[in-house]
């Protein structure tokens, strides 16, 4: 009898044992983004830029600027993929590194100067709100002699970090104006990725 509980007792404590160790094995569920980290994100990515349209920097310098605050607070890869479209099932691993790298400089080029209009005005960041899969952070720009217009920042973790992967000014999209202005110079190229991406850079 005593053999038997004996044998029982040690079952159970390797039942037990195995079960503990299949849980410790499995991944801790991720923590989800708040409202507020999301935010907070753009209430620093904001500041950061009202330093730069603020700072009286020459043209170049500020898009030095803007490109370190894009790669900082953008998902950089998910919109160049994006942006990219269907092409980039087929590009290289190589030509996708070699295509973000030259995105983001471009990208940073092209709304540094929108962003330069605001020179002398603010980004107030005034809400934000769940949509979807992700959060819209809802903000205000303030320039001198025109109405306050709105800016939209969406933001997700999906990549392992808070980061925003859209900006909608005035209502205009930058995923999809992005993902139809790089599909029109992809075609005017014939296709060709290369081709496509030493011309970002002096775009």
């Amino acid at each position: 009898m005593e053999n038997d509980f004996t044998q029982m007792s040690r079952r159970r404590f390797a039942a037990g044992f195995a079960i503990g160790s299949v849980a410790l094995a499995l991944p801790l569920p991720l923590r989800a983004l708040t409202v507020d980290e999301a935010r907070s994100l753009v209430d620093r990515a904001v500041a950061d830029i009202n330093k730069v349209i603020n700072s009286g920097k020459s043209e170049s310098a500020m898009f030095g600027d803007f490109e370190r605050i894009f790669s900082k607070y953008a998902d950089v890869p998910v919109i160049a993929r994006s942006a990219l479209g269907v092409a980039a099932k087929s590009a290289s691993g190589g030509q996708m590194s070699a295509f973000t790298k030259a995105f983001q400089g471009y990208i940073s080029r092209k709304y540094g100067r929108r962003f330069r209009e605001f020179i002398g005005g603010r980004i107030e960041v005034t809400g934000a709100q769940p949509l979807k899969s992700y959060y819209e952070v809802i903000s205000v720009a303030h320039l001198k002699g025109e109405a306050p217009f709105d800016l939209r920042w969406h933001v997700s973790d999906k990549s392992g970090k808070n980061l925003f992967f859209n900006i909608i000014i005035e209502g205009v999209n930058m995923l999809a104006s992005e993902r139809a202005e790089v599909g029109a110079m992809l075609d005017k190229r014939k296709g060709n990725i290369d081709a496509l991406i030493e011309d970002l850079k002096k775009v």
